[in-house]
């Protein structure tokens, strides 16, 4: 109780608010800084983009690869999933001449450039045209670039919070949303059209030809040269803050970097934003479009129309941060993300709907005829959710730029990054194993035979009949995430609308030094 009350009369006291919640952003000045912002998260997300889409569908194409081979190939994105073990050395561990954040990125782009070049080097003995593909090379290297990757990503989100001025630190989630997904865009799609044959012939070339419009390892050349060539830009003509200069200014041992991420967890306003956000995702586990397009591949869309569509939403997750910036980099970020949340869910029913008559619009007198308005009436409602999405993704990254310790940014960010990604990752997997569970079914010549097990399904089919699904589990679980999502939005609106009008005080780690060789990182006292 005594620590408790110390904490708040240090917060009372020393309201150490590296930027006011209320404070409205001005660009002017940091017009520059949003462009460098957008562009290195351009070039995080190409690894990303290539190592998700792009490196999966070339190997698959070729025909010689098994499941089991992808799994392998899958471990390389392991490293966003692990970065919050090292973010605090990055916070920790610098070059101060070089820069708090430039010691990390440079050195990180510059190897992301050299291993680029050294697979653009191997890449044809790697996949070659005729045998069996290197799975284990492929995922050497590829995971060591999404580590790279994943590395700058700490360590752009914590420069961000610095670089752009304390009244514009909500942008960055502008642009971390829309580079990001330029760069995946780049990274999966580009990869795969202009390497295909069959699409320079079909789209471009006048008369068929051999090869697409340019070689995989020409491809992966020009983007180790970019990453150097930008590496080497940044390193002679952006200046770094010092951050030494600024209020409040810690600088930690090594043995206290991993203490400071136990501290941040300690926070209590932390604790309960956690909470908040490992469950805030679950009242929309049936509402992925990766979900429905399942749910439309299986009522007879041909799923090469669905990968067309999913290239197209990429247009929506680019344009819409820009859109919404405005209102999204203000004050009040999180008030924007619960209006964005109650409208998606309302709009989740179009779903059941859409679903529900999809066969009757796709066939006609038995036969597979999808109208071009089914596509349009599809684009339409892919795009409305896509948009409702990055808006709710935008405004509670923004919601984490202002709160985030900047002392501690890649640390601070990092954790509530990765939540964040948790609780939407296992609610989605939640998602997907309900359908079976909440889907119901019946043999249609022997009604006591309701399809539940193996045996029964087969069964079934011996004797002639067919398991047809008397109640769909997909519509039962998203009426049922509805409700849950509105009881949500009534457990923590309040909670968050109270957190955005609070002083970014109430977030911050406080540091007592006691001696000069001994820094601890305490939440119940204050430095003075």
């Amino acid at each position: 109780m005594k620590n408790s009350q110390k904490n708040d009369n240090a917060s009372e006291e020393l309201d150490v608010t590296p930027h006011s919640m209320s404070t409205k952003p001005n660009l002017k000045g940091d017009r520059s800084n949003l462009f460098l912002l957008i562009l290195l998260y351009i070039l995080q997300g190409i690894p990303f983009g290539f190592s998700t889409s792009a490196l999966p569908i070339i190997l698959q194409s070729k025909k010689v690869v098994t499941y089991g081979e992808q799994a392998l190939l899958s471990y390389i994105l392991w490293p966003y999933s692990l970065k919050l073990f090292w973010a605090p050395l990055v916070d920790v561990h610098y070059v101060q001449w070089i820069g708090k954040r430039k010691s990390w990125l440079l050195p990180v782009q510059y190897l992301t450039g050299i291993f680029l070049l050294y697979a653009a080097n191997n890449i044809n003995d790697w996949i070659p045209e005729t045998g069996k593909p290197n799975i284990v090379a492929l995922t050497c290297v590829f995971f060591v670039l999404n580590l790279l990757a994943a590395t700058q990503n700490i360590v752009v989100d914590s420069w961000a919070l610095t670089m752009l001025k304390k009244t514009n630190v909500g942008y960055s989630s502008v642009c971390s949303s829309s580079g990001f997904a330029i760069g995946i865009m780049f990274g999966s799609v580009v990869p795969v059209l202009l390497t295909s044959e069959d699409f320079y012939n079909k789209h471009l070339r006048i008369t068929p030809g051999v090869g697409g419009i340019m070689t995989l390892e020409r491809l992966l050349f020009i983007c180790g040269i970019v990453f150097i060539l930008v590496s080497t830009l940044i390193g002679i003509f952006k200046r770094e803050k010092d951050t030494r200069l600024e209020d409040n200014y810690a600088q930690l041992h090594v043995t206290n970097s991993y203490k400071l991420l136990w501290d941040i967890l300690t926070l209590p306003n932390l604790r309960v934003l956690l909470i908040a956000l490992l469950t805030m995702k679950v009242g929309f586990s049936a509402m992925r479009n990766s979900l429905l397009y399942l749910k439309l591949v299986d009522a007879g869309v041909p799923k090469d129309d669905i990968m067309v569509l999913t290239t197209a939403m990429f247009a929506v997750k680019i344009v819409t941060p820009f859109a919404v910036s405005k209102y999204t980099s203000g004050p009040k970020p999180m008030s924007v993300c619960l209006k964005s949340m109650t409208i998606k869910l309302i709009w989740s029913l179009t779903y059941i709907v859409f679903v529900y008559f999809t066969p009757m619009i796709i066939y006609r007198n038995g036969e597979l005829n999808v109208p071009i308005y089914y596509y349009l009436i599809l684009g339409l409602i892919n795009a409305i959710s896509e948009a409702l999405s990055y808006i709710m993704l935008v405004a509670i990254t923004a919601f984490f730029s202002r709160i985030s310790d900047s002392r501690f940014g890649g640390t601070y960010m990092t954790l509530l990054n990765t939540v964040a990604n948790f609780g939407m990752t296992y609610s989605t997997s939640i998602g997907l194993k309900l359908i079976d569970f909440l889907t119901f079914k019946k043999c249609s010549n022997d009604s006591s035979n309701n399809c539940s097990t193996l045996d029964l399904f087969n069964s079934c089919e011996t004797n002639g009949g067919d398991c047809l699904i008397t109640v769909d589990g997909y519509y039962v679980e998203i009426i049922i995430c509805v409700f849950i999502g509105f009881i949500w939005i009534g457990v923590f609106r309040n909670t968050f609308k109270n957190f955005q009008t609070k002083s970014s005080s109430y977030w911050m780690v406080y540091v007592n030094r006691q001696s000069e060789e001994n820094v601890e990182v305490s939440v119940d006292t204050c430095s003075k």
